[in-house]
């Protein structure tokens, strides 16, 4: 990927060198508020690619998404799935920490649109799996109520290709209202089983090892 920003952070061995940013400056108020860009990590041809909205407080410290205590969450989804975080993609609707870990504006999502657009094209995942109410939006282009589509299939224009979206909450929603933790579980699961199905059907899928 042509850009500009570079992950210096932890799980920089599981990157494509092509889908990194290398540096950035689009944004203002996210390159001072950053103190890295944190790209996606995870296979370059990872059967689920799962898309939050960007970088907190630790994932901006670390350099790699979803670490922390939602990281912990989506870490003993995919266990419970029968799935290794090493064997999925992990990426962002933007690259760079957003102020007080505020919602990115339109702007900044738009800015940021085409790195993402050209990661999961290079991958071609056979499911988009979206991780909470920001991302849902941004992909499908339309107003989510994500508690109540969460586990949801959906299809989006993305580069120019017909994607396969599941809805989800967020991780850290379960942390906040423990009601949340079964259905994400079951939304992960359904993501596994999804991208299996795609194996059977002639995909690529390699989910069936585990």
């Amino acid at each position: 990927m042509s850009g500009n920003a570079a992950n210096d952070g932890s799980g920089a061995d599981a990157l494509d060198e092509d889908l990194c940013v290398q540096a950035c400056e689009r944004c203002p108020a996210l390159v001072d508020s950053r103190s890295r860009i944190v790209n996606g990590v995870g296979p370059a041809d990872a059967d689920l690619v799962f898309v939050g909205e960007g970088p907190g407080e630790q994932e901006d410290q670390q350099g790699e998404p979803f670490v922390g205590r939602s990281g912990d969450v989506l870490n003993e989804a995919l266990r419970d799935a029968g799935l290794a975080r090493a064997d999925v993609r992990i990426t962002n609707c933007v690259r760079c920490r957003p102020p007080e870990n505020r919602d990115p504006h339109q702007e900044e999502l738009a800015n940021c649109r085409g790195y993402l657009e050209t990661e999961l094209d290079r991958i071609d995942p056979d499911v988009i799996v979206t991780l909470g109410k920001v991302p849902s939006q941004h992909l499908l282009d339309r107003d989510v109520a994500i508690t109540k589509e969460a586990g949801d299939v959906d299809e989006a224009r993305i580069a120019g290709e017909s994607r396969r979206v599941l809805l989800s909450v967020h991780p850290a929603a379960t942390l906040y209202d423990r009601s949340q933790r079964e259905g994400f579980f079951g939304t992960i699961a359904e993501a596994a089983d999804l991208a299996g199905a795609a194996e059977s059907d002639g995909g690529q899928s390699r989910l069936g090892e585990y």
